[in-house]
């Protein structure tokens, strides 16, 4: 009788395996229609403690591929005990491998640490000169010990690296320095960049508003960078209250800018960015933050001329009640089909 006990226990925790791994670990959203991004491969790597990262990623894809003909791949950081969405596991992102084929990469992670196997992928995808769109804490998107395969990758990368400041840095424009609004007491409104009135990725960008807080960069940002719009410290968490009438507006920092990146390998592939620190899940009920990182898409894929007057379309798609940013606040036991 304890031999058949036995036996049932062992073949149940089998079967319960083989359910967990044959559950899907990444949603993939098929491009709808002829839109503009028909036939090209968006990857959206989510992951982060704090600004409900899966929950943005899975609303952009939404979008990306009902209105504009993307198809669109969302990846998120999976407990491998459980197979459930949990950003505090930092070392683990399935799915990596849908950037070999990807046409742009949206990336939302903070201080991740991935095997080496993940992170090949990524590292191969930036050394063709991928094409990216950086939200808010991808600035710091890797957290990775130096004595690892990948530690140039690390927001603190060092000179010795190679690297200094890792990805971030070196790819997206800056790494982590410090919050520049007063952190869950200033929101953010964001204004056009002056110069840019006429560049096709303002189109529609009226009312960009985000209760996460400015960001600090340091200026000139590098290369080519070119600032895009401007983050208006509020006094306050409502789009209504006034900016602050002090140092944090004298200089504005920018809040989302284009650039581009020359492969670390290859120095004749150059990639296009596209980078913002907003971008919380929080951030994107606000018409203006969705169409300013979607106008963003239609350039970093080279299809700026095709954004119409009024700005790329960013209806949401079904509902969309985003959890507030806040560390321990994404909602546990969600699974990645259960985004499907």
């Amino acid at each position: 009788m304890l031999h058949k006990m036995g036996y049932a226990m062992v073949l149940g925790l089998l079967l319960s395996c083989v359910t967990l791994a044959a559950e899907p670990q990444w949603i993939t959203y098929p491009g709808e229609g002829d839109g503009t991004g028909k036939g090209k491969q968006v990857v959206l790597i989510s992951g982060d403690e704090e600004y409900r990262s899966e929950e943005a990623c899975v609303c952009l894809g939404k979008i990306l591929a009902k209105h504009h003909g993307f198809t669109c791949t969302v990846l998120f950081a999976i407990d491998p005990a459980n197979g459930e969405i949990t950003p505090t596991v930092v070392d683990n992102i399935p799915g990596m491998e849908a950037l070999d084929t990807a046409d742009l990469c949206i990336i939302a992670t903070r201080f991740r640490n991935l095997p080496d196997e993940q992170m090949r992928h990524f590292v191969d995808y930036v050394n063709r000169g991928g094409a990216f769109i950086g939200l808010r804490t991808a600035t710091h998107a890797f957290n990775i010990p130096a004595d690892r395969k990948f530690a140039a990758y690390s927001f603190n990368a060092s000179e010795e690296s190679g690297w200094q400041g890792g990805f971030g840095r070196n790819v997206l424009g800056e790494t982590w320095i410090n919050h520049h609004g007063h952190h869950a007491f200033e929101a953010t409104r964001g204004i056009v960049a002056p110069g840019q009135e006429k560049n096709p990725l303002v189109r529609g960008c009226e009312d960009i508003f985000g209760p996460t807080d400015v960001y600090t960069v340091r200026l000139p940002l590098p290369g080519d960078s070119t600032p895009i719009f401007l983050g208006e410290v509020l006094e306050g968490m409502q789009p209504t209250d006034k900016p602050v009438d002090n140092e944090k507006n004298d200089p504005m920092m920018p809040i989302a800018w284009t650039k581009t990146y020359a492969s670390p390998t290859d120095v004749t592939k150059i990639g296009r960015v596209f980078t913002t620190t907003m971008g919380a899940a929080s951030d994107l009920p606000s018409d203006g933050v969705r169409r300013m990182i979607v106008n963003g898409v239609y350039w970093c894929c080279g299809l700026e001329s095709q954004i119409p007057e009024a700005g790329t379309n960013v209806e949401l798609v079904g509902p969309f009640e985003p959890t507030y940013f806040g560390f321990g606040k994404y909602i546990p036991g969600k699974k990645p089909a259960d985004y499907q």
